[in-house]
């Protein structure tokens, strides 16, 4: 054996034992971060498959299902208003083929009738209310709600008007910058550090990099939340190439790399919260807490109660595997901010008027392009 091998082997064998180690015990190294909220249901874009999408009538619709944390994305009008919408041009939205920045907010149209669901291709949602909302009026009407807020552009007016008025309603720990972009999340953080904000794409890819390579025991993370779609809902209901192999082929490497139990407990145990997007159906319910994630991001939370209703005993289990016992509490009233607690499960009826729920599908099945 040659003296470079003789030192090396047991110098690799000491690096990759401590390694497997620390990724289990982390918090030997690491002290985990307080949570404010602990979020298990999420509504993407406020519950987008039961009422239009991002609409005040939404957000009251989730939180008559004790939604815990509300999804939605914000744009600024020409007169500097900060309006909760999904899209920049308001064409899908509203059938008006104009930007919301060429608009002032009295002159910003109406919601379409219908629209249709995104993550469940073919379905529609239909609602009374369909005038857009201010970012404003949200945090007015639900002060003490865990809000996630993603802006997609480099705007910086739009970025300092949002980080200024989470300070105004004094919702610094309840409201999560997100960004797919590091340039964007670069200023968030800046206009506002005192927000949680949430992992980038490329820092998500840099994420598994450093698990992959041994080092994410031993490297600090700033993030406090890890939004990150399942990979079981690809070319099923997700859709992110034009070609269906690609679809496939996604799924099969993505599934691999992102579902690792020993990769999300680490996170759970270090304070990073882990919710998967944007679910619809029971069966991914079901894989993203036996995972071990702390919630789910939905357009169907009536759907999502009624399951963590179902099955509270078996998600609590999950999340006891990644989080410290904590004393138990009464349950939440609705809107109510506390720390990650395993409380009891009551049950909900479903909203009398709630708009349909997507079929189940059988796992695996595939749905044609949209």
């Amino acid at each position: 054996m040659s003296p470079l091998l003789y030192y090396a082997l047991p110098a690799v064998g000491c690096y990759v034992t401590l390694s497997i180690f620390f990724l289990r015990w982390p918090r030997l190294l690491h002290t985990p971060r307080v949570r404010a909220f602990c979020p298990r249901l999420g509504a993407h874009r406020g519950g987008s498959g039961e009422r239009l999408e991002n609409t005040l009538e939404a957000m009251e619709n989730a939180m008559a299902q004790r939604a815990e944390l509300l999804e939605l994305d914000c744009e600024l009008t020409r007169d500097g208003v900060v309006v909760v919408s999904h899209d920049e041009n308001l064409l899908r939205q509203s059938g008006l083929n104009r930007n919301v920045g060429s608009l002032d907010f009295k002159d910003l149209p109406l919601y379409k009738e219908k629209l249709e669901v995104y993550f469940s291709p073919g379905h529609f949602a239909h609602g009374s209310d369909r005038h857009m909302v201010r970012l404003e009026d949200l945090f007015r009407r639900f002060p003490r709600t865990p809000m996630s807020v993603e802006v997609k552009r480099e705007n910086e007016e739009l970025i300092h008007k949002i980080a200024g008025l989470v300070r105004r309603f004094n919702r610094n720990e309840i409201t999560i910058w997100a960004s797919e972009k590091n340039s964007v999340m670069k200023k968030c953080k800046a206009a506002n550090p005192e927000m949680p904000f949430s992992f980038t794409k490329c820092r998500g890819l840099w994420l598994l990099l450093l698990y992959y390579l041994g080092l994410l025991p031993f490297t600090p993370i700033p993030e406090r939340f890890l939004l990150s779609f399942l990979p079981t809902i690809i070319n099923r209901t997700y859709f992110p190439f034009s070609y269906s192999w690609m679809n496939q082929l996604a799924a099969v490497v993505s599934k691999w790399f992102i579902m690792r139990k020993s990769l999300i407990r680490h996170l759970e145990e270090r304070g990073i919260q882990v919710i998967f997007w944007c679910l619809n159906e029971e069966s991914d319910f079901e894989v993203a807490f036996s995972l071990g994630a702390t919630g789910v991001m939905t357009d169907y939370p009536t759907a999502l109660r009624r399951y963590l209703d179902n099955h509270g005993s078996a998600t609590r289990t999950s999340e006891a595997s990644a989080r410290p016992p904590r004393r138990t509490r009464p349950p939440a009233r609705p809107g109510e901010v506390r720390p990650c607690a395993h409380a009891q499960p009551t049950r909900t009826a479903p909203s009398p008027d709630a708009r349909s729920l997507p079929p189940s599908h059988a796992p695996g099945e595939l749905r044609g392009l949209r």
